[in-house]
This record gives structure tokens, sequence and C-alpha cells, in this order.
């Protein structure tokens, strides 16, 4: 899949969804004239400040409406996906915007139908779950690295449309997004984890294991789209080369696909602080931590 072109948008689905009207958010700011080239740390930061904005109002109106949205991330190794869903989140309440990174299923959950185990973290009324990796493991990673047969991936891949058109005929908004990278980025992405202390515990023995089958991986995500890719649930592919402009990207296409809308507010003011009514601070030895900084 060939989506990292300049000036052209990739059609993911003959039967995608229609366009949802504009979000209420200024457009992303643009990139430079090189299509590999990122945004400025100042132009991204101005965007994302935008957004962020309209991601509380979103915020506001869920909660309000009792709206159910569920936002899936999926794409290979060092795609941007943890740090898209960062983005998303930082300025956002946990209590409404929940994000869901299940680990290996346990012995038990594996005896379950395989869906079994994501169904509990659906939303409720007045929340917003972003899945980070989904039940596409078995789509993906399973299917690549020998963890299911393939009976279990065509029986799961047959399985998923009426499981997503369950969920949202019962009120869930359901976004798919696959973030999709180039070899040589990816490359160097996970380079880079060897070498940043910030970044080590994103490597797994799991992620070298993958990391020289990426046609094994081009495969199971193309059979995955051509029995996935839906009318009522469709994929939509971010190009995530450029990790400043997918995360603009990404949010502005979730604020166009939600048909939220601002909350009157009311005008707030700090109320007066009380007196002290003879309050004095005590001399107590409080174990202050070190000023080290």
């Amino acid at each position: 899949m060939n989506v990292h072109t300049k000036g052209k948008q990739a059609r993911v689905s003959k039967d995608a969804a229609a366009p949802q009207p504009a979000s209420k958010a200024d457009k992303p700011a643009k990139a430079a004239a090189d299509p590999n080239a990122d945004l400025s740390s100042k132009d991204y930061d101005k965007a994302l400040k935008k957004l962020h904005v309209e991601l509380v109002k979103l915020q506001l109106w869920v909660a309000h409406t009792g709206a159910k949205v569920c936002i899936v991330f999926e794409g290979r190794d060092g795609a941007g996906k943890g740090g898209t869903i960062k983005a998303i989140t930082e300025r956002v309440s946990p209590r409404v915007f929940r994000v869901v990174a299940l680990p290996a299923p346990t012995e038990r959950e594996k005896s379950q139908m395989y869906i079994q185990r994501y169904l509990p973290h659906l939303p409720a009324a007045g929340e917003v779950v972003i899945f980070d990796r989904s039940w596409y493991n078995r789509a993906g990673v399973e299917r690549v690295m020998g963890f299911a047969t393939e009976e279990q991936v065509t029986t799961f891949l047959k399985g998923v449309p009426p499981v997503e058109k369950a969920i949202i005929d019962s009120g869930v908004i359901l976004l798919k997004y696959w973030l999709e990278v180039s070899p040589d980025e990816q490359t160097r992405r996970l380079k880079s984890r060897f070498e940043d202390g910030r970044k080590i515990w994103k490597l797994s023995p799991m992620d070298l294991k993958s990391y020289n089958r990426w046609y094994d991986y081009s495969r199971a995500r193309d059979a995955m789209f051509l029995a996935t890719d839906t009318n009522f649930a469709p994929w939509r592919v971010a190009p995530s080369n450029r990790k400043k402009t997918v995360r603009l990207n990404i949010i502005n296409d979730i604020l166009k696909s939600i048909p939220y809308k601002e909350l009157p507010r009311e005008k707030l003011k700090l109320p007066a602080r009380q007196k002290a009514g003879g309050y004095v601070e005590p001399n107590y030895p409080y174990k202050v931590i070190t000023q080290a900084y």
C-alpha cells in the first residue's frame, strides 16, 4: 500500500462512508512543501491547541448526551499509534476518554469466544473508548506469528462485520484507523528505540520477530481490509511517516466524523475565599521532597 504520496488522498474502500460535515476546528497547519517534512514544533503546537479545544467540546457533548464512541487504532509496530492516542487524550478527562490496551490473553480467555474479552470494554453512555490494538489482533499479529490457525482467522474475518454492525446498531459510533508507515521509516523508528532510554519499553522480542515479516503483515492487512472494510464501518487509512501531521489529521477526522455541538456554558467566576478565622500555620516538620530543579 503506497499512501505516502503528495497531493493525493488514499481511497480505502469503494463503499466508504460519505464525508461528514466539517468540524468546528480550524484546519491543521500545512506542512512544508517537501512531502517528507513534518510540521515545525511551533506550527504543530498551535494546531494541536485548537484541536484540543474541540476535543474538550466533544467530551462535554458526549457526557451530556450519553453518546457512545469507540475508536480503534491498528497498524504496524512503530506506525505511531501510541503517540496519536497520547495527543488525543492529553487534555481530556480519563473518566470520559478511556484507553484500552489489553495484554496477551490468559489461558481462560484463550478458551472463550475470541471477541468475548473485548466486549466488556466497549463504551457505555457518556464514554469514548480508544483501543490501542483491538480484536483485529487475530487478523494481524496472531495470523502472522502463528498464534491462530488459518481456519480461526477465516472464521474471525467472516464474523467481524456482523459483530461490528451489531455494535453500531446499539448506538455506538465506531471509527477504525489504520496507520500506514513506510518500511524505511519503521526501521528508523525501531532503531531509535535501542538507544533512547525513554523508548526501550516499547521494544519486545515479538517486535523483533515481527520486523522481518513485512510482507506477511502486508498480506494479512490486505485480507483484513478486503473482509472488514464495510460501508458501515470503513477503515480510515492515515499515512503516518510524519508523526505530527498524522496526529493532527486523525484528530481532525475524528471531530469531522462525530456530530458533536458546543454546549452553552455558564460563565464561571471564582468565589471569595473564606477568611482565616484565627487559623495559624503550624510549625510542623514537613518532610519536603528534595528540590533538585
